[in-house]
């Protein structure tokens, strides 16, 4: 007989799916790293415009492939039973709600929960900054 809590398996899968998700961040914080480097050379060097805009969604892309992954974090830090599926009654889906807003509030949960504003928030500088998607001249 397992101990410990009971977990339905779609939410068993989730939770494995961050886990596997969030090992990843430190090999994606790194690429955004160099993707940033890259941009950020090429800026001083004066590359033409289109390879600029490139070198600027690969960045983007790179930022948000990190916030994922850093997400992904924050909700296994949370654990399986802040995990709601379409699948779950109403009234356990509303418990699990409560559960993250709680968990968010936990030592161990803050820093990835600072990580994930901290991520975000420079994606959406570098998105105000740069030009990340065609835009329409007015």
């Amino acid at each position: 007989m397992p101990l410990g809590r009971r977990v339905s398996k779609d939410v068993a899968e989730l939770y494995e799916a961050d886990r596997r998700l969030a090992d990843e961040y430190e090999a994606r914080l790194a690429a955004a790293g160099e993707a940033e480097r890259v941009l950020r050379d090429a800026q001083g060097e004066g590359v033409p415009e289109p390879e600029l805009r490139e070198l600027t969604r690969e960045f983007d892309k790179a930022l948000t492939s990190v916030l994922a992954a850093a997400e992904a974090a924050e909700r296994v830090a949370m654990g399986p039973k802040t995990y709601a599926t379409d699948a779950q009654d109403a009234k356990t889906r509303r418990a699990a709600e409560i559960s993250a807003r709680k968990a968010k509030a936990r030592p161990s949960v803050r820093p990835w929960t600072d990580e994930v504003d901290r991520l975000r928030t420079a994606r959406e500088v570098h998105r105000f900054g740069y030009r990340t998607r065609p835009g329409v001249l007015a």
